[in-house]
């Protein structure tokens, strides 16, 4: 997927969240709710974005 582009936008707070699932937000750049990051399609940041898909919003860019 050369070039795609990914908006992904944290939607709910870390709190009572496994550490690894923080661990994937904070890999993708996520601090705080409502925070957003245009990321890569790749398959490493789909899997952040697989283990954390309950807190998360994706749109393409």
């Amino acid at each position: 997927m050369s070039g795609a582009r990914l908006r992904v936008t944290l939607r709910a707070g870390l709190p009572g969240q496994l550490r690894s699932i923080r661990a994937s937000v904070h890999g993708l750049g996520l601090r705080r709710i409502r925070d957003s990051r245009v990321v890569e399609d790749t398959p490493a940041v789909r899997g952040m974005i697989r283990r954390a898909q309950h807190l998360l919003v994706v749109e393409p860019v």
